[in-house]
């Protein structure tokens, strides 16, 4: 690949997102499938139906650009999704088993959080509103993504805890200590 100037880059890490937003469309039901709770399947559910719209914009963008939408394998995307594969396949209870789950899901969106974030400033940087927009459409809606998770992953925490009989799984916060500890012992 040789890219030699910010237009260039864009329309690469496009090709590139555009598989990983691919791959996602076939691993979303996987994860739905494996999960246990009700608003964990819904969320993986409602996310299957956002990326398909991303990949829609996506195109729209190649060709708001001139370029025929392909994919260029996303190596960080492969990455993600074995490892969330095998997540799926470790023995665990079902609330462990989600909360597995939405740590896989949530590494897939922190990556696309920043892939869009970068490929929305460049798309800011080469004078393209249109597309800064619409590049910022799918950036919400993966930043949106990624905190319905961690919401699911604290009700199935609490939920647990109740069935268990324990009060609270995270104790409450506690005021940070005055100054730097490392400092203070010197």
């Amino acid at each position: 690949m040789s890219v030699e100037n910010v237009h260039e880059l864009l329309v690469e890490e496009l090709k590139d997102i555009y598989d990983a937003e691919h791959r996602l469309t076939k691993a979303l039901p996987k994860l739905a499938k494996e999960a246990t709770d009700p608003k964990l399947v819904s969320a993986f559910e409602k996310h299957l139906k956002e990326t398909e719209a991303q990949i829609t914009r996506l195109e729209t963008i190649f060709k708001a650009l001139d370029e025929t939408p392909k994919r260029k394998t996303c190596k960080a995307m492969v990455g993600l999704l074995a490892e969330g594969q095998e997540m799926m396949e470790e023995e665990a209870p079902p609330h462990i088993k989600d909360l597995m789950l939405i740590a896989a899901a949530q590494k897939v969106e922190h990556y696309e959080i920043a892939t869009y974030g970068c490929l929305r400033t460049w798309a800011e940087m080469i004078g393209d509103d249109r597309i800064a927009k619409t590049l910022q459409k799918n950036l919400d809606e993966e930043t949106a993504a990624d905190e319905t998770l961690t919401t699911v992953a604290r009700t199935i925490d609490q939920v647990e805890m109740e069935e268990e009989g324990q009060e609270e799984l995270v104790p409450a916060r506690r005021p940070a200590p005055k100054g730097n500890s490392a400092r203070s012992s010197r």
